[in-house]
């Protein structure tokens, strides 16, 4: 009895450590290294170091003179952004007051473009926008001109805020669904005006939701290739097709490619930090 008593104990430890959460982590640990860290250091290393493995800063004084594309980047990325929340915000509050059931419906519907390929959705773009597209024969049945949107920056700017609009709209959704309605309903026992239950209440409540749906729309945005090498039809060379030049055109150049990448992750990343920390700063706001 002894000797099984023993055994047991002996197979429930090795059970135990092999189950512990260290354990089960493990796989993650493991895939995050090879395909999260350690690209990240080879970049790092191709980016400070010369065609002869010499330590080198050069490829970042060469980036001087992409500081158009990183000009345009930011600026369309940030356009894209304001637009996706003007139009999200609303959007997310008008959903979030609905009953449970309209909800879960509009919820589908706005993830539901996104459960086709990213290269579909902008492809179906440039047969709305191109010449002869679909919007240019509505107009024309209207007797309107036909416009001229496809390889502009306006055209970027549709792709973008189509593609990313979700991400603005999910978050502060549910932030905004998640609000005591006690809260609302007590500013307005208190003889608060609509007006004033959404700027104190609503509005100061759901930034969590506004700086997470900016962050998730702005960073995407921001590195895009796809959207515009086919919407801006190469005329509008952003950060993600100048580092795709480096790697794959003609002009193949990894180390400064590299040396871009890793300016553009800093940014985006130091981008974030101060989301975050704005975030945090407003968590004490005062309601009322």
């Amino acid at each position: 009895m002894r000797n099984n008593g023993a055994v047991h104990g002996a197979f429930r430890s090795a059970a135990m450590r092999f189950f512990s959460p260290r354990a089960l982590a493990a796989p993650y640990v493991v895939w995050m290294a090879a395909f999260v860290v350690a690209p990240i250091v080879f970049v790092v290393i191709y980016a400070f170091t010369a065609g002869d493995g010499a330590f080198t800063v050069g490829n970042f004084a060469e980036m001087g003179r992409f500081v158009g594309v990183f000009a345009r980047s930011f600026w369309l990325a940030l356009i894209s952004t304001a637009v996706c929340l003007a139009l999200g915000y609303p959007a997310a509050y008008i959903l979030a007051r609905e009953s449970g059931r309209v909800q879960r419906a509009a919820v589908v519907l706005i993830m539901l473009p996104m459960w086709m390929n990213f290269l579909l959705r902008t492809y179906a773009w440039m047969s709305i926008l191109e010449r002869n597209g679909l919007l240019n024969r509505l107009l024309g049945a209207l007797g309107i001109a036909p416009l001229d949107i496809i390889y502009t920056p306006a055209a970027v700017v549709i792709g973008m805020v189509y593609n990313f609009l979700p991400f603005m709209v999910l978050p502060i959704y549910s932030v905004i669904a998640k609000i005591d309605r006690s809260l609302i309903e007590a500013a307005a026992d208190l003889g608060a005006a609509p007006r004033a239950v959404f700027t104190r209440v609503i509005a100061p409540l759901s930034l969590p939701g506004v700086l997470s749906g900016v962050t998730m729309v702005f960073v995407p945005a921001v590195s895009t290739f796809v959207i515009s090498k086919l919407l801006g039809g190469g005329k509008e060379i952003l950060l993600g097709d100048l580092i795709e030049m480096q790697f794959r055109g003609a002009a193949y150049n990894p180390r400064l490619g590299s040396a871009i990448s890793l300016v553009m992750m800093v940014i985006v990343i130091v981008f974030m930090y101060f989301m975050n920390r704005f975030g945090e700063g407003e968590e004490g706001v005062a309601i009322l």
